[in-house]
């Protein structure tokens, strides 16, 4: 794998359930589909029949994991699936979500999105009470606490090990007779309530729900927890109010632009970015263009402010994979080539604006400048439509150590200089918090101002 062809804050993780329907695995596969764009490494489906637990996990991405062949042995009429981007703990078969156990209290599976910094210590403790773990993962933590929960119901073992876990997480439980969905009380990761026909569907994203045709009912709030049954839906806040710290950086690049993230259209907030960067950050250019595809909607935004020509002068090549064979490095910008290519006749002799969502290392952003003057570009100015990204994320996203990230050691000048762009300009942290609608309060914007709504364990901010 070249590392530079992904210099980007790599997916955390996409969840979705079902509950109620004869076809429950087949539509959580459709549900993960949609969601692939959040975890490209491995995939699963638990489902029940009210007894039984059916389960089918894989490393590959879901149209070839969750075949035909593999649905057909998911019965029943509830399932929960997961789409994995490991961002706690190694990538093997072992890793792959949703976990499941008999214990106690019966049979349980459990499937995250998010991060949970303190659970290597709390995996030390349980090894030393004689736990035994088969994976490397944060999300086995939550399984041995409620197995070690003494009496009650598997749902009140539940509430009682999510009311003591810290950090960000979004999780959908399953049960022979229930679905459980919790979101911690800062709300970091996102989860939405849908209804298809008579059944209930929790997902990651919206889009999940536009793909089977379920409507969109409502967000699930902040330290809410949903159980699902043959009776209906129950909502309970099992834990201390918190103040909220949703992640705006779904909305400037992990979600899709046709989900609804917080309860606001992720295409608008990007719009509206970039009309804000051109506002911020306004140069005289010939044609605006996107580093495809995250850069598009805020390339748009751009162009309609400033009133200069908007140009898809970047094709992307939507079938890299994760690894591939590199010939040698004297075929000069392979990474780079190999996903992007510059239409030519629209960037020759002209000005150009590259509108991106975020710079992580730098590297692909100066390939990507280089490659659009190779093109014939008299000026190459680059936008970001968010700020500098400085600090690591500790809640559920993948990023490289702070000394790896360029913002984190070099100031804006100097970025532009080592990217060879004209000029370089990032939105402000205000002006993306107005784009999105969210005021810094109610936010977490750790990865551009460190700092941090949760503590940190050692080993994570290290």
């Amino acid at each position: 794998m070249i590392e530079d062809v992904f210099d980007k804050f790599h997916e955390e993780c996409g969840v979705f359930g079902l509950f109620g329907h004869e076809e429950a695995a087949t539509l959580t596969q459709l549900g993960l589909f949609a969601l692939q764009h959040r975890g490209q490494e491995a995939c699963g489906i638990v489902s029940t029949d009210g007894e039984d637990f059916f389960e089918h996990r894989a490393n590959g991405l879901v149209a070839d994991v969750l075949n035909p062949h593999a649905l057909k042995k998911l019965h029943g009429t509830a399932a929960i699936g997961h789409t994995r981007y490991s961002t706690a703990g190694k990538n093997t078969i072992k890793e792959v979500q949703p976990f499941s156990v008999t214990c106690q209290h019966g049979k349980v599976a459990v499937c995250h999105n998010g991060n949970l910094p303190f659970a290597d210590a709390r995996r030390r403790e349980l090894e030393r009470d004689g736990a035994i773990f088969s994976s490397t993962s944060d999300t086995e933590t939550i399984l041995h606490g409620i197995a070690r929960v003494h009496g009650g119901s598997a749902l009140d073992a539940i509430r009682e090990v999510v009311r003591g876990t810290e950090g960000a997480f979004s999780l959908l439980f399953l049960t022979p007779t229930a679905m459980i969905a919790v979101r911690d009380p800062r709300g970091f990761r996102p989860l939405v309530l849908g209804k298809y026909q008579d059944a209930w569907c929790v997902a990651s994203e919206t889009c999940a729900f536009d793909l089977i045709d379920a409507e969109y009912l409502r967000e699930i709030a902040p330290g809410e927890m949903l159980v699902v049954t043959m009776d209906g839906v129950e909502s309970s806040f099992p834990f201390e109010e918190k103040k909220h710290a949703v992640c705006t950086f779904e909305h400037v690049y992990f979600s899709r632009p046709d989900s609804i993230i917080f309860g606001k259209s992720v295409n608008e907030s990007r719009h509206k970015m970039g009309k804000q960067l051109a506002v911020e950050h306004a140069v005289e250019a010939d044609i605006v263009v996107p580093v495809p595809d995250s850069g598009v909607a805020a390339a748009i935004g751009y162009s309609a402010q400033s009133g200069i020509n908007y140009r898809q002068a970047i094709i992307r090549n939507h079938y890299v994979g994760r690894t591939f064979i590199e010939p040698s490095q004297s075929i000069r910008s392979f990474g780079v080539r190999l996903k992007l290519n510059p239409i030519k006749d629209l960037i020759e002799g002209r000005r150009v604006i590259l509108v991106d969502d975020s710079i992580v290392r730098g590297t692909t952003s100066k390939k990507i400048v280089q490659m659009v003057r190779d093109a014939g570009a008299s000026e190459v100015h680059m936008r970001i439509s968010c700020p500098p990204t400085a600090h690591s994320c500790y809640y559920g996203v993948d990023t490289p150590h702070r000394k790896d990230l360029i913002a984190s050691r070099m100031s804006v000048k100097e970025t532009c200089e080592y990217i060879g762009a004209d000029s370089l300009g990032y939105l402000s942290l205000d002006g993306m918090l107005k784009a999105v609608g969210l005021d810094e309060t109610e936010s977490c914007t750790a990865c551009w101002t460190g700092k941090y709504p949760t503590l940190i364990a050692e080993s994570k901010a290290a």
